[in-house]
Formats: C-alpha cells, structure tokens, sequence
C-alpha cells in the first residue's frame, strides 16, 4: 500500500512540475511575444509610481495582455525597482520584455513634451511642441520670443518632471549673440562675465536642465568646437594656404556667413583659397559688416561706399589676407568646407537669383563673372 501511495505521489509531482512547466513557458512568451498595442502610445510614469500602477495603465490603453505577467517578468528580469519618472514612447506591438526596458532604463523621456530655446541670426525664441506617438513627429503648440508674455502652454509643462529642455544655436550666431541670447532663458541660471572668442562656440542642439548653469553650457559648446576643429584640421586637405587651425576657423566663419547652403559651402571655400593662393584680396561683405557691428546684432542696411572703403581689420576690400578673427560661429560643414574645399579654379562668386536658396554662380575669369553680375542685376531690376 505504501509502496502505491509513494508512487502516486511522485506521479502527482512529476505531473505539477510539468502543469508548473508549462505555466512558466507561457508566461515567458507572453512576456516576449508582440503585444497587442495597435498604434503607439505615449505612457507617462509620474513620480512615486509603482509597477502595480502601470501595469493597470498599460492594461487599459490596450499595451499588454496581462499586468501579472508583467509585474513577474519585472520581477524575474531584476528590474522591479528601477521604475523611472517619465514619459516613454511605446510603439505598436511592443512586447512587455521591451516595455519594462523603456520604462526602467532611464535617461531623456522618448516623448511628451519638449521646449526648445532656439537662438537665431535675428532673434532668439521659446518653442513647446509635443510628440503625436502615432507619426512620431513633434506638433509645435506655442512659440513666443525671449522679451514676450509666457503663455499658458509654457506654464503648463515648465514644471512637469517629463519635460525636456534643449537649447538650439544656429550656425552663424556671434559668440556675442549668443551669450546675450543664454542670459535671457528662464530656465537657465548664472552669467557669462566675458563673451567668449569669436567663432569658439559650436552651433548645435543641447540638451538642458533647469537650472544648468549658462557658464556650463558655453563650456559645453567650446568643448565641441574645440573637437570639431581638431579632428578637421587633422583630415585637412593638402597645401591649404592657414598658418595654423585658427586661421582655418576664420576662413570656415567666412564660408558660413556667404552661404546657407550645405552642398555649395566646398566651393565658396574653393573661391577664397584660391584667392589667397594668388595674393588676391577676400572682398567679402560679411567681413565688414562684422568691423562695424563687431558681432552685436544685425547691420539691418546695405553697406556704405564709404565703409567699404574705410581702412579696417576686417575690411576685406582694402586687406590683404585674412581678417584678425573669424566672424561668427560657423558649423561642422563650414569647417570641413574650409580645411577640404572643393577643387576648383574658381575666384569669383555671385548670387544666382534674389531668392538665397538658389545659391551662386561662380566664375573663373572676370568675363564670366561680369555678365554673371549683370544677369543678377538684371533681376534686381526687373523686381523694382
């Protein structure tokens, strides 16, 4: 009898170790089997939330099919207790193993909402967008400059813990510019006691917190300068007519403020070493307008004759050479531009039409570059 009672008994307990089995396989592909979300969603964990809590949350927008096996595979992975404050993109069909991940990883939200401080040629603004999950593209909800009225949609998200923060600076910002356009973000701290060298600030996109300090973030922007200017001049082109990366960074400030656009940024550099190569002079407007606003804001006016003439440092119609310092801030492009130009035997530049974004025509000879000039003037004319 016993001998019976011991083998129905093991019987039993092979039997539950297989039912127990089975259970857990399930459960590991539920876990890691695509979920039954249909379109992305935007999951906000508030801070002090638990596991138990977003698990409801995801049952109810339809993320995951069982908040149980959830919180187990949490649990099971050692992840239970690195729940992070946020709000986490969670895409369509996203399984539980990859939500746990999103949502425990920490780091930048991966959506919600964001407020972009962008600092431009003319001016400097607050941008709030928001992330729509299902195009994953941001909606801007409200923008409004630096000397306006906060508007409601500001306050609303200024001290919700999901919220990101970055500032934005546009290639060709003045270092001056740029130091007055910090001073002026609400969610920035500190001063700037010296304006920082021309042209040592990298126009890029930085991401913030409250209360980051401004002389932090200009440390930031020379740090990545200072790399991106290293690494060019270490890949630089042969024979380039520079003293040393300074004068590079000059020339690549020149580039930057002739032209906006990308492809052509070799061959504006291409005109300028080819002068330098003959002993030619830059005459370059932005050089001048630069000797008279030293960077501090927008001249707003054409140039005079007599400015034109007037013998300055930066006046590159009357020097010879290169100006003292560069002229702005240029980007990545402008220094590649300016350390690996394009080949050519380009010395003359023109705009092709009034519209900026058509570029220029250059020219080898004066020939071709007078009747280039003469077309552009024919439509200026036609314009007035």
């Amino acid at each position: 009898m016993w001998r019976n009672i011991a083998s129905n008994a093991l019987t039993l307990f092979i039997v539950l170790l297989v039912v127990i089995g089975g259970v857990i396989g399930w459960g590991k592909r539920e876990y890691t089997t695509q979920g039954p979300l249909t379109a992305a969603i935007c999951l906000e964990v508030a801070p002090g939330s638990t596991f138990s809590r977003v698990s409801d949350t995801l049952e109810a927008d339809g993320a995951i099919s069982s908040p149980s096996i959830f919180r187990m595979g949490a649990e099971y992975s050692g992840k239970s207790t690195e729940l992070k404050a946020g709000s986490f993109l969670i895409e369509e069909g996203a399984t539980m193993e990859e939500i746990v991940d999103a949502i425990t990883r920490g780091g930048a939200s991966t959506c919600g909402t964001e407020v972009v401080y962008r600092v431009g040629i003319n001016a400097a603004e607050y941008q709030v967008r928001e992330l729509d999950p299902t195009t994953q593209t941001f909606q801007t909800v409200a923008e409004f400059g630096a000397d306006e009225d906060i508007p409601a949609e500001y306050t609303r998200v200024r001290n919700a813990a999901d919220t990101r923060y970055r500032v934005a600076v546009a290639e060709g910002a003045t270092s001056w510019q740029i130091v007055d356009a910090l001073s002026k973000v609400e969610f920035l701290t500190g001063s700037v006691e010296e304006t920082p060298a021309e042209g040592t600030l990298a126009p890029d996109s930085y991401e913030m917190r409250p209360g980051d300090e401004i002389a932090s973030v200009i440390s930031r922007m020379e740090a990545a300068q200072a790399a991106r200017l290293a690494s060019a001049w270490e890949n630089r082109a042969d024979d380039l007519p520079y003293d040393g990366p300074e004068e590079a960074l000059i020339m690549a400030s020149i580039v930057e403020k002739e032209t906006g656009l990308g492809a052509e940024r070799p061959q504006v550099a291409s005109v300028f070493v080819n002068r330098l190569r003959e002993g030619m002079r830059l005459q370059t407007d932005p050089t001048v307008i630069y000797g008279i606003t030293r960077g501090q804001g927008v001249l707003g006016r054409g140039l005079r004759q007599s400015e034109l003439r007037a013998e300055t440092p930066y006046n590159t119609y009357v020097i010879s050479g290169l100006p003292p310092t560069p002229i702005a801030n240029p980007g990545l492009a402008s220094i590649e531009a300016a350390l690996n130009p394009a080949n050519t035997d380009y010395i003359f530049f023109v705009a092709k039409t009034l519209d900026p974004a058509d570029g220029h025509a250059f020219a080898e000879t004066l020939d071709e570059h007078n009747r280039n000039v003469a077309a552009f003037r024919a439509l200026e004319a036609a314009a007035q």
